[in-house]
């Protein structure tokens, strides 16, 4: 029995990370915990959230080839999926879930095309730019070049051909359900 691999990406404050959760509670999936440069917020937990590595650790993941993909964010830092926990997990037959922006969606549908690629939009891009200011996270520049790379984003996963089926979060139980029914289709149809 296979597995079902499920990227998931969308603009920040989109509502996937929450969305991406359920989903898995629902399903029994398993999330992948991306690698990433960047520095650890309060919040969030190593190993759990993401594997937090320094720059010489991961490019030496890099040129021993154990990403499925690697995409550098907003010029800084650096994030990848390991290829070897998610090839075993789909030999397991399990639900795996990568949360990752769209040039990582690219490269996974690269080397994997039997993944399934879910684009999470927002309902216009006002309600977009509220999100993100509504998060309190960052300031005024910040959430501007966020809005800007969320329009980029966008445009790409609609003109590109790398994404299965597109979900509107304008109301997240509502979409929450289309994502898992979604899944839930995808996995019988590979059974």
């Amino acid at each position: 029995m296979s597995g079902l691999l499920l990227v998931v990406s969308g603009p920040s404050g989109v509502g996937k990370t929450t969305m991406v959760h359920e989903v898995i509670r629902r399903l029994g999936g398993e999330f992948s915990v991306s690698a990433t440069t960047r520095a650890r917020s309060a919040r969030e937990r190593d190993d759990v959230d993401y594997h937090f590595v320094d720059p010489e650790t991961f490019q030496r993941y890099i040129d021993e080839d154990r990403f499925l993909e690697v995409a550098q964010v907003f010029g800084r830092n650096w994030y990848g999926t390991l290829q070897a926990p998610v090839v075993e997990a789909l030999r397991q037959g399990k639900l795996i879930v990568l949360d990752i922006d769209v040039q990582g969606a690219k490269n996974v549908k690269l080397r994997m095309p039997q993944a399934f690629a879910v684009f999470i939009l927002p309902p216009n891009e006002e309600a977009l730019l509220k999100r993100l200011r509504a998060r309190g996270r960052e300031e005024e520049a910040a959430i501007e070049r966020r809005f800007l790379e969320a329009k980029k984003e966008i445009d790409f996963a609609r003109s590109s051909g790398v994404y299965d089926a597109f979900v509107v979060n304008d109301d997240l139980e509502v979409a929450i359900d289309q994502l898992t029914d979604l899944v839930r289709v995808r996995q019988s149809s590979s059974l």
